[in-house]
């Protein structure tokens, strides 16, 4: 039999570019959105029914774009403003070009379903400065009060090679890194399943640290220290200690964590193009509709209560008082806002999926940014011949310190500090001032002789996620034991499975996907909830062109025993 599994893209180079293509559930979201036959149409007998999109981030607003596309008209509703976060904000009383990414600032290339979005709006791209990046001029990794600068790996001391070689080790020799990767590039479906569906079973109860312990290659607490606090990638790994070894595998396999690359201008773009974008190929809409003239220019306000009512619709209330009545809605927003800031009817959705949004975890996460005069830190030290200051990571306060410039001439922005978890929460009681003074202080120990605040031209901006009301954490992070509750989230848009009572509301955003915290999670269940809104009003795809739900039997996620 015929799979209907869309085609894998035809390389011809010895090794074809990676994708977020599983291992949970290995879909061509890039070929399905490239393809030109579209992804799906309605009945024109429901051309211009109204759909509910709760939350205005990424992936409402691409939830919402496709529906407009499709002929449906999406009710946008938004607590606070359009992009989520992904929110880039400018700094008082500088030139506005000089931006701060408060939330997701790096993407990786195998983010290709994002991709597609980026370039249809027309943003640039360009490398971000990692640690030890060919885009990162220099890279100086302090510990334990004894400082190293690298312009590559082979500049730090033999123990961090070792490092890294017992962590390529452990993955080779406990998750069969090579042999998934490379099922993963070729989009080998079958190959992808089994691998997975052994790890899952394996490894469901397993942390990150538990999985370092059990290799002989980290046999050392040394070892697992060093790679903790500083990791090889974006940097350290020990905040991800307790969480299922599972989520560090998904990321490693796609490369998700190599390669980076920033959006010129700030990521909030793209989801504010999309909202302004006037699409040439619609149904039903007039040509020059967009997501914006269909609301008059702002969303809907914050949702306040979510109800079920007669004949099984979903029931709206925002914040102005306006009430109404919808046959689907789409909820984008972290699910922890239907277990408080939102007044819910048990009857939304099933009670395992209750139990599944009330045992999510989210990762704490806090940055501060300062505008400065220029990119000083490229200026050469006159004794050592080395810049003046580098990306850095450290066991102090700050953890990672990344220097970004438009050139040489023009001001130029620090993330002084990005932190997770505990080192995040200890930056919460602080404000602005304080914490870009206690910042300083760390990075003066580590720069004696850089006079930062010197260059300073404006006032810091920070964020803690843990403290924005609309989102009370940065990113979900599975724990251990936590495969079938991420299961029953993201399978949500497979109504068919559910019943007739629980129908309707559809889960989407990046802590329903399997890849939580990066945004081509997002992307991909906003397409998984667009193909279920879609069948609920008897609309389909193209049969050339099959969705995530016309093949999810045959690529549905491992599904692990409840008893």
């Amino acid at each position: 039999m015929t799979s209907t599994v869309p085609n894998a893209v035809q390389h011809t180079d010895a090794q074809p570019p990676i994708t977020m293509f599983g291992p949970d559930f290995p879909y061509a979201y890039d070929d399905f959105l490239a393809h030109p036959a579209g992804i799906g149409q309605v009945p024109a007998t429901e051309h211009g029914a109204e759909v509910a999109v709760i939350g205005g981030g990424l992936s409402g607003i691409i939830t919402a774009y496709e529906l407009m596309k499709m002929g449906l008209r999406p009710v946008v509703y938004e607590a606070d403003q359009i992009g989520g976060r992904l929110r880039t904000v400018g700094f008082e009383g500088c030139d506005p070009e000089l931006t701060a990414e408060m939330g997701a600032m790096r993407f990786p290339p195998s983010s290709t379903a994002l991709q597609h979005y980026i370039d249809l709006v027309g943003l640039e791209t360009r490398p971000f400065p990692n640690p030890l990046s060919p885009a990162t001029p220099s890279t100086v990794v302090d510990l334990k009060g004894e400082s190293h600068y690298a312009e590559t790996i082979a500049d730090l001391p033999q123990v961090y090679r070792d490092v890294m070689d017992a962590w390529n080790t452990c993955l080779e020799e406990g998750a069969d890194f090579s042999d998934m990767n490379r099922a993963m590039r070729e989009r080998d479906v079958p190959r992808i399943r089994e691998i997975w569906a052994k790890l899952v079973e394996k490894f469901d109860d397993q942390t990150f640290y538990g999985f370092l312990c059990e290799s002989e290659a980290f046999k050392s607490f040394r070892h697992r220290e060093i790679f903790g606090q500083v990791g090889f990638g974006t940097g350290g790994w020990d905040t991800d200690f307790p969480n299922s070894i599972l989520e560090i595998l998904r990321v490693v396999y796609s490369e998700a964590d190599d390669h980076h690359r920033g959006i010129v201008g700030g990521s909030q773009q793209l989801p504010l193009r999309l909202w302004d974008r006037e699409p040439q190929k619609i149904v039903h809409w007039p040509l020059g509709t967009s997501l914006a003239s269909l609301h008059d220019g702002e969303p809907r306000p914050a949702v306040t209560r979510l109800n079920r009512t007669a004949g099984n619709r979903i029931t709206v209330t925002d914040a102005s008082g306006d009430i109404r009545t919808y046959r689907a809605a789409v909820f984008t927003a972290q699910s922890w806002l239907l277990l408080s800031k939102i007044a819910c009817d048990d009857a939304l959705f099933p009670i395992d999926h209750w139990t599944a949004m009330e045992r999510t975890h989210y990762m704490e996460s806090s940055k501060l940014f300062v505008p400065v005069d220029r990119p000083f830190w490229l200026d050469k030290d006159e004794v050592t011949g080395r810049d003046t200051m580098s990306m850095t990571l450290t066991d102090r306060m700050t953890r990672g310190t990344y220097l970004l410039d438009e050139g040489p001439d023009k001001p130029a922005v620090i993330c002084l500090s990005y932190t997770w978890c505990d080192d995040s929460l200890k930056w919460l009681p602080l404000s602005p001032s304080e914490r870009m003074d206690v910042m300083l202080k760390s990075l003066g120990e580590i720069y004696p002789n850089v006079d930062i605040r010197k260059h300073v031209i404006g006032n810091p901006v920070t964020v803690s996620w843990e403290n924005e009301p609309y989102f009370m954490g940065a990113f979900k992070a599975n724990l251990p034991g936590h495969y079938r509750y991420q299961r029953r989230l993201f399978t949500h848009f497979m109504q068919d499975r559910l019943p007739a009572d629980k129908r309707g509301v559809f889960l989407a955003g990046d802590d329903i996907s399997w890849t939580a915290g990066w945004a081509e999670g997002a992307v991909q269940t906003a397409l998984n909830a667009v193909w279920g809104v879609m069948t609920q009003f008897g609309g389909a795809t193209d049969a050339t062109n099959p969705g995530p739900g016309d093949v999810f039997d045959e690529i549905s996620p491992v599904e692990l025993p409840e008893n």
